[in-house]
């Protein structure tokens, strides 16, 4: 993401707390900070994504972080958080005369690197109009509402995508059990009403057992235990989506948590008695 602000024509400041991640942005013309204040040092805008909410208050809220922002700045958190605690950054900094917006993104690794990512944004309208045009480097922006809006925004996709990891790990293995060529009838799908980007790039992950993590489950996880308890908060009964996420917290509890989210055909396997996708097949050799 940092790549296509540079790409783009931006200035970039970039900090790290692995700083060996942010190096090579040097050579790409980016500035690279050895202290969050001094990456952040008279920016008008800061763009932000941490693992959790803890990670972003350990950063974002150090004394001299907030000090060293330009007056007004938008701060850009494109963090996975609970609503609540958008809404209680947003709060924090509005009272120091600062504009928050949440703004979570889905589409992966893959999506970071091409632009495309999905950008859910919650805040202030003006905030969001100045911080657009640094948010259309990362893919398709939408301004969904106010603060706490963009989360809500990415649990509802969160649960969308959850349960489809599910039911493509069922339709493979189905396949599999059933004598159909599992990569052949995936091909089949594309165009239609089944097609999805969950369907061809984590089922085809699920085919050839990669389940190197693009996102972890561990991190899915928490959205959809912020979307069960924002559930219970409006009191819904959201059935599917907490299907969803009783496998994924078992996936995570069979030590699968630092897998990629594909890894969910793992559970689907074990509730199966350890049946396997693709077993005997090597269609992902033919594609």
């Amino acid at each position: 993401m940092a790549e296509r602000l540079l790409a783009a024509g931006f200035g970039v400041s970039a900090w790290n707390r692995t700083s060996a991640k942010a190096a090579p942005l040097a050579e790409l013309g980016a500035t690279v900070a050895p202290t969050p204040a001094e990456a952040v040092t008279g920016a008008e805008i800061v763009c932000i994504i941490m693992e959790n909410a803890a990670s972003v208050e350990a950063v974002l809220f150090q004394p001299n972080v907030v000090k060293a922002l330009a007056p007004g700045a938008v701060i850009v958190d494109l963090t996975s958080l609970h609503p609540d605690a958008a809404r209680a950054n947003a709060a924090r900094l509005a009272a120091l005369g600062h504009h928050y917006l949440d703004a979570p993104v889905s589409g992966g690794p893959n999506g970071a690197a091409q632009g495309t990512l999905a950008v859910m944004v919650g805040g202030e309208s003006g905030a969001f109009a100045r911080a657009e045009p640094v948010l259309r480097c990362f893919g398709r922006p939408v301004h969904v509402g106010p603060s706490g809006s963009g989360q809500i925004t990415k649990l509802g996709s969160q649960i969308i995508s959850g349960t489809a990891l599910a039911a493509v790990a069922e339709a493979l293995l189905l396949f599999t059990e059933t004598g159909v060529s599992v990569d052949r009838a995936r091909e089949a799908l594309f165009g239609g009403f089944a097609d999805s980007t969950i369907l061809r790039l984590h089922g085809k992950r699920m085919i050839t057992r990669d389940f190197d993590p693009g996102g972890h489950i561990r991190t899915f996880l928490k959205d959809l235990d912020a979307a069960a308890d924002m559930a219970k908060v409006v009191g819904l009964d959201l059935v599917i989506a907490e299907t969803s996420r009783s496998l994924f917290r078992r996936a995570s509890d069979a030590g699968h948590g630092e897998n990629d989210i594909a890894a969910m055909a793992l559970e689907i396997e074990r509730r199966n008695g350890g049946r396997r996708i693709a077993a005997g097949w090597n269609d992902a050799k033919t594609e």
